[in-house]
């Protein structure tokens, strides 16, 4: 038996020539090649996770092709197994296919058809090992949320601060542009505080027409106007002993601002007509999409309450400032999609994480999870991974070789890092790198080891 380390490809015939003819032609094209003499032999020389593939002959001594395939799968159900078969073996190779065989070759074959077999196989391999990857990493973060997805460094202090200040009553201004995920960092607070068996409270103030506000918030008595035919108890209200979750705060009317001011201060308020204060205890939570200050200054937001909720401010970044998060995000958002409109989860082509990568995301995660979906339901042609540039939006020029090259050494140095909790010693074991020039590249990339202890 010819030994190799890590062979991309475990060779499995019980004819010594055939074997050794096979391993040159796979090894010409690239392949690493171990060869087995028996299936049991291959059987003892496959670990867990191996990003390879087999190809069997059907008829060996001892376990035949097709009792190694059952063992194949009773492994690894995706390990992808070629099976070699002679003229009178067609029908069991059939009846192997539809037991989940990758393929069958019939002999005499061409280094060609062998070749190509392999290749496709061991590329459907690498596809889902990375989504098994991904899976795996989604599940380890739900200890966190499991809302709050992604391993980069913004996204990990993010989730260290709300870890922080999730179980105090400090009230929070969440800032981000539009699509950012500021209501999922809102019910991540929530959830993993002490309020979060009470209710969580979300209102969009841009979406309540101006003469309304104060009724939908602070609540009313019957006849404190005209229409109020019955008593109604504001969101406020609602949220006792919760959170209440504001966003688009900037788009609050200037009258509505004031009470909220006063409720803050006082954590107390009177509905509409009633002159009976009412005791408050809710956590609130406030976001918005603009600079609060810059509109304070122009008039358009009460400086004071500026002030009075900026205590705490969490900023949430956008997804083309942590695109090394965008192939876990995809991943997350294509099992949801799957699971919701009953369809099966497709391996991912690498292409398709190119484009991803290359897009600007003007609408940030929300977007993505937009484009996800369609991707489910219309399949690549018609999902818009075209992802052509919105017309509002300045022109994303696509990147070149150097800078996915770039792109990918960073991710690649941000996980070590991650999966090392920033101990360099670590993350030069994990990298295979000098001690210099893993310092050299953190620097060329502005990474800093401390921002990975959790």
């Amino acid at each position: 038996m010819t030994e190799h380390h890590n062979p991309d490809v475990l060779f499995i015939d019980d004819e010594p020539d055939l074997r050794l003819a096979n391993e040159q032609s796979l090894q010409l094209a690239g392949f690493r090649v171990g060869l087995c003499e028996t299936a049991e032999e291959a059987l003892r020389r496959i670990p867990a996770d191996w990003p390879g593939v087999l190809v069997c002959d059907i008829r060996l001594p001892g376990m035949d092709g097709l009792e190694f395939l059952h063992a194949v799968q009773a492994l690894d159900a995706d390990l992808p197994v070629i099976l070699i078969t002679g003229h009178g073996d067609i029908s069991m190779a059939v009846d192997a296919m539809q037991k989940g065989a990758y393929d069958f070759i019939e002999k005499p074959f061409s280094t060609d058809r062998l070749v190509d077999s392999t290749r496709r196989a061991l590329d459907t391999r690498r596809l889902t090992l990375e989504n098994r990857k991904l899976r795996h990493e989604l599940s380890a973060q739900n200890s966190l949320g499991p809302r709050i997805i992604g391993k980069a460094p913004a996204i990990r202090q993010l989730r260290r601060r709300i870890a922080q200040l999730a179980d105090t009553d400090a009230d929070l201004l969440l800032l981000g542009e539009t699509g950012v995920g500021k209501d999922l960092v809102a019910r991540s607070l929530h959830e993993q505080s002490q309020r979060h068996d009470r209710n969580f409270v979300a209102i969009n103030c841009g979406a309540i027409p101006e003469q309304l506000i104060e009724s939908e918030l602070f609540g009313h008595e019957k006849g404190a106007f005209t229409g109020a035919e019955t008593t109604r108890i504001g969101k406020f209200e609602y949220a006792q002993g919760g959170t209440l979750f504001l966003d688009e705060i900037e788009s609050m009317p200037l009258a509505a601002q004031v009470r909220l001011l006063r409720v803050l201060q006082e954590r107390s308020l009177e509905r509409l007509g009633s002159n009976r204060p009412i005791e408050l205890d809710i956590r609130i939570i406030a976001a918005s999409k603009i600079d609060l200050r810059k509109a304070a200054r122009e008039g358009r937001f009460r400086e004071d309450l500026y002030y009075r909720l900026n205590v705490v401010t969490l900023e949430i970044p956008p997804l083309r400032e942590r695109r090394e998060d965008i192939p876990l995000l995809f991943q997350h958002f294509l099992l949801v999609a799957a699971a919701r409109y009953g369809k099966e989860a497709p391996a991912i082509d690498p292409r398709i994480h190119q484009r991803l990568m290359a897009y600007h995301w003007p609408g940030n995660v929300r977007e993505l999870r937009n484009v996800t979906e369609r991707y489910i339901l219309l399949g690549d042609d018609d999902c818009g991974l075209n992802l052509e540039q919105s017309a509002d939006q300045a022109p994303c020029a696509p990147m070149t070789l150097p800078q996915h090259v770039e792109a990918f050494e960073r991710a690649l140095i941000e996980q070590a890092l991650a999966e090392s909790g920033g101990v360099i010693k670590n993350t030069m074991t994990l990298l295979g790198l000098p001690r210099k020039t893993l310092y050299d590249k953190m620097r060329k990339y502005g990474l800093d080891k401390t921002a990975y202890k959790e």
